[in-house]
């Protein structure tokens, strides 16, 4: 695990600590990124990725998005967090655990991680077409990163409290496919929008801004649409997960 990832992880655990003594649901989806983070270093440190340095910087700045987000919130800042994240954070805390964990992973997978790709892969990497591709291929080694933790996390909201109900049971299947199915769907959006934010950003800073306000309008809709009654991870597994750009 590298320093970035080490630091990372630190403060990660220092921001858990204060959510629970707060009781803050968002506690949740911070203890899923935590342990999360720490698989990727250990990914890391297993040489997974082709670019282990550069994975590292990417891994730092999408975190980055996120706890600022998170430390506005604690600050009572509302102007100061992204528009995805107000309605994540501002969700039913008696939501299922679950619930709160998937509005946090919307928000930053849909929202930040777009922003952050662009932000570590600058215009000239963009040019170089095997350089792009590496970036791309360490992009989809992650995926199967988040993909092992699937289950572990699935029993980790167990012991949070979340009921094993004759409809948890029967839809048991379809939420482990529609979890996953949302992790690998959504980053191929992600991977659409980054290039859709890079040609922005090759118009200027108002084109740039435009797009970026797209996509906290597309991604804020599919939050609060997460709220919605019903059994969400069955729409999800329906209907899909992530956002998509459509053409300026």
């Amino acid at each position: 695990m590298g320093d970035g990832v080490r630091a990372l992880v630190g403060r990660m655990e220092e921001l858990l600590v204060e959510l629970e003594r707060a009781g803050d649901p968002a506690r949740f989806f911070l203890g899923t990124y935590l342990r999360t983070t720490r698989a990727v270093g250990a990914s890391l440190d297993r040489g997974t990725f082709e670019d282990a340095p550069w994975v590292e910087e990417w891994d730092v700045a999408f975190a980055d998005l996120y706890l600022r987000a998170l430390t506005a919130h604690q600050e009572e800042e509302p102007r100061a967090v992204p528009r995805p994240w107000r309605i994540a954070f501002d969700a039913d805390p008696d939501l299922p655990p679950v619930l709160h964990v998937l509005l946090g992973m919307n928000a930053h997978i849909n929202f930040d991680l777009p922003q952050a790709t662009v932000q570590v892969i600058d215009p000239a990497s963009f040019a170089d077409q095997g350089l792009l591709e590496r970036r791309r291929r360490d992009h989809e080694r992650l995926d199967a990163v988040l993909a092992s933790r699937v289950g572990a996390e699935g029993r980790e909201m167990e012991s949070h409290g979340t009921p094993r109900t004759w409809l948890r049971a029967v839809l048991g299947p379809v939420d482990r496919f529609a979890t996953r199915r949302f992790l690998v769907e959504s980053r191929r959006r992600v991977w659409h929008n980054t290039v859709a934010l890079h040609e922005a950003r090759l118009r200027g800073t108002d084109a740039a801004e435009r797009r970026i306000a797209d996509l906290d309008a597309l991604t804020s809709a599919r939050v609060a649409d997460l709220l919605r009654p019903g059994p969400v991870l069955l729409r999800v597994a329906l209907r899909g997960f992530g956002v998509t750009l459509p053409p300026p």
